[in-house]
């Protein structure tokens, strides 16, 4: 099996482009060949910044790699995985995917047809809280999310559900397996041109309920999701790395005297609860996403968020901005 580090460059040296590209200097998984930024300024900078190879032209770029990280403006994504794809290069895509849904089917086709990975940036999928909690998700009736945000003009260029909803739009998708039934969506502008609240629910056909709430005009940041199934709450903090489970059982005799006990009624058994904290393990999610992504171009692990899993979570994304604009519209 081949475990050499595999040749990555990255296309984007803006905020989140830098992250990229320290943490993939620092991966042993890696060796990154360079970057690429349509600045030349930014170019330049960044090159001497952060002592990385700075390519004039993608093409070069994607010459010397066998694989690229693209952290451009999502209105780019498409252009630049286009080209990486049809050049027979793994691409790893930030989120959302594509800014068109028929962009991002070309995509998932171009990655078939070439045999390549392609791996889309859902970032909380590494979220530790979220990996350490998840084996105990199973078959959940009802998700609630909240994901609130402090004012930032970074990604005001594009609405909130496509900024910060998308997360979670993304773990309920890979939690739930079950198709969209129907989608309900209410938000407003208010500082920027797209909107900068929205609250969605959603109802899948295996009977799920899920409702998400996404602010960035909140006065403190929270990114929390609860599940609730059958004899089962799960709580996962997202910002602070932490989750509970919250477990019901049934008594047998007595039960633990210090134990809280549950009684549903006559003639049904009573209930005991208890609470499991998971062992969360401190990482880097952005590390762990190219550690991933390394893996699925060897083979040694299937895609941890596939193209495919991107453009589902663009689809739903792109569902409830089209019911928020007729909400919004019907309002005027």
């Amino acid at each position: 099996m081949n475990t050499k580090p595999v040749k990555l460059g990255i296309i984007g040296a803006g905020h989140l482009g830098k992250i990229h590209i320290k943490l993939a200097k620092e991966n042993p998984e890696v060796t990154l060949t360079g970057f690429y930024d349509s600045d030349s300024g930014v170019r330049k900078t960044v090159a001497e910044e952060l002592g990385v190879n700075a390519f004039e032209t993608p093409e070069e770029l994607l010459d010397s790699s066998e694989g690229v990280i693209i952290v451009t403006p999502t209105v780019n994504h498409f252009e630049y995985a286009s080209k990486a794809l049809k050049m027979v290069k793994h691409v790893f895509v930030e989120k959302p995917i594509t800014a068109e849904l028929d962009d991002a089917k070309t995509l998932c086709k171009l990655a078939d047809e070439a045999k390549v990975v392609l791996q889309v940036g859902h970032v909380e999928r590494f979220n530790p809280a979220f990996t350490a909690a998840r084996e105990y998700i199973n078959q959940p009736a009802f998700i609630e999310c909240h994901r609130l945000a402090q004012f930032n003009p970074r990604g005001t260029d594009v609405s909130v559900i496509y900024d910060l909803m998308i997360h979670d739009i993304d773990i309920i998708l890979c939690t739930v397996r079950s198709r969209v039934k129907k989608v309900h969506a209410s938000g407003v502008a208010i500082v920027s041109d797209t909107p900068d609240i929205c609250n969605a629910r959603i109802e899948f056909e295996n009977g799920c309920t899920a409702n998400l709430t996404a602010s960035r005009m909140s006065m403190k940041n929270m990114r929390k999701t609860r599940f609730f199934q059958r004899d089962c709450y799960i709580g996962i903090d997202f910002l602070e790395k932490k989750s509970e489970i919250f477990s019901l059982k049934t008594v047998e005799g007595d039960g633990d005297p210090f134990a809280l006990i549950i009684d549903p009624g006559p003639d049904k058994p009573k209930k005991q609860l208890t609470l499991k904290m998971p062992d969360v393990q401190p990482n880097n999610a952005i590390f762990d996403e190219h550690t991933a992504f390394v893996k699925a171009i060897r083979g040694e692990a299937p895609v941890t968020v596939s193209g495919y899993d991107g453009l589902y979570a663009l689809e739903v994304a792109r569902t409830i901005s089209d019911k928020l604009n007729f909400a919004v519209a019907s309002l005027q």
